[in-house]
């Protein structure tokens, strides 16, 4: 999962699902409250956790994310026992790599990539002002 969280450098994208997903605000047309609650996650082996899975299960929200090679060893050698479906959805993956080539273009932009800043909403704003820029060139 690649998204510009406010935490430390070394941390992995993994752990910061729920609390990426607890910020989801999407505005409906016309009346009524926000959505806070996505119909489908797309995320990379970062994500693969039981901790992610868990929560996402709980919230009702449908995932496509790869599994890693260890984990389908494992679920293969546990058999009928495991209780998750096999596959991850390839054909829907496929739409990820337009967000990888997204971020990619972001990180083209220096304060973006290295983050020097050490405030998140000041970060954030860079992030917005680079996608801006992005979107304006094209």
């Amino acid at each position: 999962m690649s998204f510009f969280s406010a935490v430390p450098g070394h941390h992995s994208d993994g752990p910061q699902l729920e609390r990426v997903l607890e910020q989801v605000s999407v505005p409906r047309p016309g009346a009524g409250r926000p959505r806070t609650r996505p119909g489908h996650v797309l995320a990379d082996k970062a994500c693969t956790s039981v901790k992610n899975r868990r929560y996402l299960r709980r919230r009702g929200i449908r995932r496509t994310i790869p599994e890693r090679f260890g984990q389908q060893r494992h679920r293969k050698n546990r058999g009928s026992r495991d209780r998750r479906p096999a596959g991850s959805g390839s054909e829907r993956y496929k739409k990820h790599n337009t967000v990888e080539r997204a971020v990619n273009r972001l990180k083209g932009f220096r304060a973006v990539a290295t983050r020097h800043e050490k405030r998140a909403y000041i970060h954030l704003g860079t992030v917005t002002l680079a996608a801006l820029i992005i979107w304006l060139r094209t």
